[in-house]
């Protein structure tokens, strides 16, 4: 990235069946999509460092690992916290890295970065992240290759806020068809018990989202025709959708509560995730990827209009 470029990296821009998607190199961020200008994602503007984590590419984990410490392989490791008011590493390593440009056409881009073996994650590996239009959506994919010596732990999501058109969060109908929510504590949200969803967390079926605060994890995903989908809608009928394969069997739901007014509920945070909260620590009992070396590991969404 020169130095004349804007604060969230080179700007990228990708277009197909009326999608337009502009991504910045910084966290190979999804900085906006519209279809037929309408905004499909809160966006924000390529000459503003970006906010709490929007349209970011999360890895080599997504969500948070408890205090920052993990044991894999036998060995126990330290994370730097970076959510220093929860004491967590949050969100993975590459959410400010400006990743390297592969490949650009009209309609795909590809960004590329490798995690370099570090304090706390002493392992190598190369992330990938293609983004894609057609007639159906923009559609992700991150790929994350182990080119070290050693197994890695992985796992990987996006941070989109999706926006179904006018109004809040409050505004809106939420579709999520999952049938467990692991519940967390209050204060730090350290993850507690998987539990079937229940009260104002069974959004099975179409839900006015109101008040209610949700910043949790959902799992048992009704996948009928091999992906889940979460649905946002509009007043008018209008709004956006998450699409995802079952290489993702978690997502991550969040209001979007949040101290800066402006931030405050404008979009709903919706992560697709190839693991749940803390897996570093869970396991495989909760998604945990380990990549062998030399192995790869890709995971796919797509952010379709309503």
């Amino acid at each position: 990235m020169s130095n004349d470029a804007p604060l969230s990296g080179t700007q990228l821009t990708i277009a197909a069946a009326g999608y337009t998607a502009e991504i910045a190199t910084v966290g190979a961020t999804l900085r906006s999509l519209q279809h037929q200008d309408r905004d499909l994602v809160v966006p924000f503007a390529a000459d503003e460092v970006r906010p709490v984590f929007r349209g970011a590419v999360l890895a080599p984990w997504p969500n948070r690992v408890v205090d920052g410490r993990y044991t894999f392989d036998g060995q126990d490791h330290e994370l730097a916290l970076t959510e220093p008011k929860r004491s967590h590493a949050l969100h993975g390593l590459v959410g400010w890295t400006d990743f390297d440009v592969e490949s650009v056409a009209p309609d795909r881009v590809v960004l590329t970065t490798t995690i370099a073996a570090q304090e706390g994650y002493p392992f190598r590996v190369v992330v990938r992240v293609e983004y894609r239009v057609d007639e159906q959506g923009l559609h992700t994919t991150v790929t994350g290759t182990n080119t070290g010596d050693r197994p890695a732990p992985w796992g990987t999501g996006p941070h989109p806020y999706l926006s179904a058109g006018t109004g809040t969060v409050d505004d809106w109908t939420l579709t999520l068809p999952a049938a467990e929510v692991l519940e967390v504590t209050e204060d730090r949200l350290v993850p507690t018990a998987l539990v079937p969803v229940h009260d104002e967390f069974d959004l099975r079926t179409p839900t006015l989202i109101g008040t209610r605060f949700i910043d949790h994890a959902f799992t048992g995903f009704d996948r009928a025709d091999g992906t889940a989908s979460i649905t946002l809608t509009a007043a008018d009928g209008h709004g956006v959708r998450m699409v995802f394969g079952d290489e993702c069997a978690w997502a991550q739901v969040h209001t979007a509560d949040h101290v800066v007014p402006e931030y405050h509920r404008a979009g709903l945070a919706v992560e697709p995730m190839t693991c749940a909260p803390d897996a570093f620590n869970a396991g495989a009992e909760r998604g945990l990827v380990v990549l062998d070396p030399g192995a790869s590991f890709p995971a796919s969404w797509t952010i379709q209009a309503v």
